[in-house]
């Protein structure tokens, strides 16, 4: 019996291509572009500060990781016109169903800390409203749609975000 066909295979020598493009269209400007624009431009306030250093590397980190994810185990882009067309549940997405919006508010605050800047952090608390809102009403229930029972079984066992610490229990 032949294999189902992925509609997209004849496109998957662009794939690399459509992979970099969604990852300059979206995070790219969310969190980098727009943040360089609102501070003008300008080197950072504390451009050697550790805290915002380490802020920024680790989210750009776990950025690219993401979008890693999606492209090998996914099958797809983190572009809503190019999405993942298997469920992705390894990597950072073993500890939180959304690791990549998380990845971008830690880099906006890491801008933030590193220009000492009161905007940037008011930018990074509304993106992440904004990311709260799209996984709510848009993505998870395309993804209960899309994955059905695999999806149910991913979301029982990984928090939206991060998990919650255990309260300690003294005995």
């Amino acid at each position: 019996m032949p294999q189902p066909v992925d509609p997209r295979a004849p496109n998957r020598r662009w794939a690399p291509v459509r992979a970099l493009l969604a990852f300059l269209a979206l995070p790219g400007c969310v969190a980098f572009l727009i943040p360089l624009a609102v501070v003008g431009g300008k080197p950072p306030a504390a451009a050697h500060s550790p805290i915002a250093l380490a802020l920024w590397g680790a989210g750009v980190a776990a950025l690219l990781r993401c979008c890693w994810e999606f492209y090998t185990v996914g099958r797809g882009t983190l572009a809503p016109w190019d999405p993942p067309t298997q469920l992705v549940v390894t990597g950072p997405y073993r500890y939180s169903r959304n690791p990549m919006y998380l990845s971008v508010v830690v880099i906006l605050i890491g801008w933030a800390v590193g220009y000492r800047s009161e905007s940037l952090l008011a930018y990074a608390g509304i993106v992440g409203a904004l990311f709260q809102w799209r996984v709510v009403c848009a993505e998870e229930p395309w993804a209960a749609r899309l994955y059905g029972d695999a999806w149910r079984a991913y979301r029982t066992r990984t928090p939206r975000w991060l998990r919650q610490p255990r309260p300690s229990i003294d005995r």
